[in-house]
């Protein structure tokens, strides 16, 4: 099993370069997210290869439910 460290600012620059292009094409979406932001602050990362199928779909429902 390989693991590899991920810098946290790796995901926040791709997180705000993402959403201050869509934000740039796209202004009017802003109104519809809450409190403007496109990206919840959290992330998860893994290879699906660790986790079962009921594990990242039980993330993600966790995740709505904030």
């Amino acid at each position: 099993m390989t693991y590899v460290k991920l810098n946290n600012n790796i995901i926040k620059a791709l997180k705000g370069v993402s959403a201050r292009l869509l934000f740039l094409k796209h202004p009017e979406i802003k109104r519809y997210l809450c409190g403007g932001n496109l990206w919840n602050p959290s992330c998860f990362v893994a290879t699906v290869s660790e986790n079962t199928e009921e594990q990242i779909r039980n993330y993600i429902q966790n995740q709505q439910v904030k």
